[in-house]
């Protein structure tokens, strides 16, 4: 006998997204965060900083406002991270909740702490306007320092992640991409607050997070499996 209540539950439309929309919905969101944050810091902000403050000073303010876009892609892609953040620990938190809920809280920590160091970087118009190009620059130094060190909490993250793709659907060479990613981040970051002749050496070394996450990425979007 079929109760009222279990009529309504029954009648109910589920709240679940399914983990295939979950995986699609995180490779778009990895898309985003890639697209935009290899833009912004490699080809829009990259050429444009040097280790001179007044050359600095004017590239930027001959491209003022692809510097600008910089900024708001940037903020595209913390938001982005915020909602991956989210999307994974819903597709996680039934199979492995501390593990699920350990690796949100690491990666909500990197996207609060590179929004922290972003405040940074957007008071380099100002300063420019107001003829301070050696503290310009010291802004950009600070904001790129702040990045890093978001890198490590997103290496802890990442090291979390690849415990949990290792138990999924997701192909072990990925799960194994994103543990060595982690590893990268973590000693890469590190070195440059312990050592910074020795972060100068490893940068070949992140290579390899490009090619893991981009690989996570299409896998996501094209399988949908997790």
């Amino acid at each position: 006998m079929v109760t009222p209540m279990q009529e309504i539950s029954t009648a109910r439309p589920s709240l679940q997204t399914p983990k295939l929309s979950l995986a699609k919905m995180a490779g778009l969101l990895y898309l985003v965060i890639i697209s935009t944050g290899l833009w912004s810091e490699l080809f829009a902000r990259g050429p444009l900083v040097t280790a001179d403050a007044l050359e600095t000073a004017a590239n930027i303010t001959a491209q003022m406002q692809v510097f600008r876009v910089s900024l708001m892609a940037d903020v595209i892609m913390v938001l982005a991270d915020i909602a991956l953040a989210l999307v994974f620990f819903a597709i996680f938190r039934t199979t492995a909740p501390m593990l699920a809920t350990a690796a949100m809280l690491f990666r909500l920590v990197q996207a609060v702490t590179i929004a922290a160091s972003l405040v940074l970087l957007a008071t380099v118009p100002w300063l420019l306007e107001q003829g301070r190009a050696a503290d310009a620059l010291a802004m950009i130094k600070a904001h790129s320092l702040g990045y890093d060190i978001g890198l490590i909490y997103f290496g802890v993250n990442s090291m979390i992640m690849a415990v949990l793709l290792w138990r999924s659907a997701v192909p072990r060479l990925l799960a194994l991409g994103i543990a060595a990613a982690g590893l990268v981040y973590i000693f890469g970051s590190a070195s440059l607050l312990l050592a910074p002749h020795v972060n100068a050496a490893m940068q070949p070394a992140y290579l390899i997070p490009v090619l893991a996450e981009t690989g996570f990425c299409l896998w996501l979007l094209l399988r949908g499996r997790i």
